[in-house]
């Protein structure tokens, strides 16, 4: 059980270990608050609020450690509000690495406040003298030792398996219940240099759980980062590259002398399918078309959407034929689907623009489709042309 002479064990390590512990701790923490307020001024997430107010207590009682380990001398009234400055902010940190996954549905909200009037009130009351004498100092450290480890328990069994990176967020729970333990059980450590070689150890505990907290924060916001990349430069039903991406793209192969083709495909007959069997059911067929599209450009080049029913395709590989991507695309359609396309393909020339490869590969597209459907064209002036005289005709 704790004592009074022990309090002053819970606030810090009078020594080099605690000092170094502290310090790199505050560091990273520092780091973990700007990241959180920087990301925050971009993407409104609450998470981002829990964390910096979280780290601004951290940093409190960091300080708190330093001043400990440089012999400093503690008030009680400091040394138990420092304690409750530390179950405050595990509180909080654990709310927040569930709200970079979740979102706090009020019942949660109620719950998390409850935890926080249970460990506020009794100190404030004992504080303002409002307690009996026989709840002592030692024992409201004690009890925030003990609400600390409740809340470790109810975060293993109720976050874990609510959040993407569980087997980190464990490892710093179970690296914090060491520390908790240690913490407990430090009175019982004998007077020598076992107790050194401890304290040595057991003061890094800290620094690796906030380096958890660290590596999850950050990869979590590297994840929502590259989400909205992406989602910046793919269309939304399909997954593959938007009409702007995909120009871009192609622009840049051919400022690099790259040889570059374009395929160009138009499902037939879509309004139809959309007017017969729905919205959900041409959506469905879109996507279908877009992930066989994908598959045979897999590795050789890449695909996008231009538009309506429109798909568009760039090979850049020079082993690939453009004819046989073009044609083997068609068959898988026609094979694995319930629909058709209708498929044209060009290859950059000297002197050509983007807009007019794609231009190209859609005017052969436009000779299959109303030449039967259902087949590849590849462009050349002479097709065109003896398109252009049919259809004046």
């Amino acid at each position: 059980m704790l004592t009074l002479l022990s309090l002053s064990g819970t606030l810090g390590f009078p020594s080099l270990a605690g000092a170094v512990s502290a310090a790199c701790g505050l560091y990273i923490i520092l780091m973990m608050a700007l990241m959180c307020v920087i990301i925050y001024s971009r993407q409104r997430k609450k998470a981002y609020i829990l964390f910096s107010v979280a780290a601004i207590i951290i940093m409190t009682y960091e300080a708190m450690n330093l001043y400990s380990a440089g012999e400093g001398k503690m008030q009680l009234q400091g040394i138990v509000w420092k304690n409750v400055l530390e179950a405050s902010a595990f509180v909080l940190i654990n709310a927040a690495v569930f709200q970079l996954y979740r979102k706090l549905k009020r019942m949660q909200t109620w719950i998390l406040l409850l935890l926080g009037a249970l460990l506020i009130l009794p100190v404030i009351a004992w504080t303002a003298g409002l307690l009996p004498a026989w709840i002592s100092a030692a024992k409201l450290v004690g009890f925030t030792l003990f609400y600390r480890v409740l809340v470790l328990i109810l975060s293993l069994v109720f976050i874990t398996p609510r959040i993407g990176q569980p087997k980190k967020y464990v490892a710093g729970l179970f690296m914090y219940l060491l520390w908790l333990g240690y913490l407990w059980l430090r009175n019982d450590i004998p007077e020598e240099a076992g107790r050194s070689n401890t304290v040595l150890y057991m003061s890094f505990l800290p620094l690796l759980y906030y380096t958890t907290l660290f590596l999850i924060l950050f990869e979590r916001i590297v994840e929502l980062l590259q989400r909205i990349y992406r989602s910046s430069i793919t269309d939304g039903l399909t997954g593959l590259y938007n009409r702007k991406y995909f120009s871009g793209r192609l622009r840049r192969y051919m400022e690099q002398g790259i040889r570059v083709s374009v395929i160009f495909c138009d499902i037939d007959n879509f309004k139809k399918l959309n007017d017969t069997q729905g919205h959900a059911r041409a959506d469905e067929v879109l996507k279908q078309v877009a992930q066989i599209m994908e598959d045979e450009l897999d590795e050789i080049g890449l695909t996008g959407r231009y538009g309506g029913e429109e798909l568009v395709a760039m090979v850049v590989d020079r082993r690939a034929k453009v004819g046989h991507v073009a044609e083997r695309i068609r068959e898988r359609v026609a094979e694995e689907s319930i629909v058709t396309i209708s498929v044209g393909h060009s290859t950059v020339k000297k002197e050509m623009n983007p807009d007019e490869l794609v231009k190209q590969a859609d005017q052969a597209m436009y000779i299959s489709k109303t030449t039967g459907k259902n087949k590849v064209t590849a462009y050349t002036a002479a097709e065109v042309k003896k398109s252009r005289a049919a259809r004046a005709q």
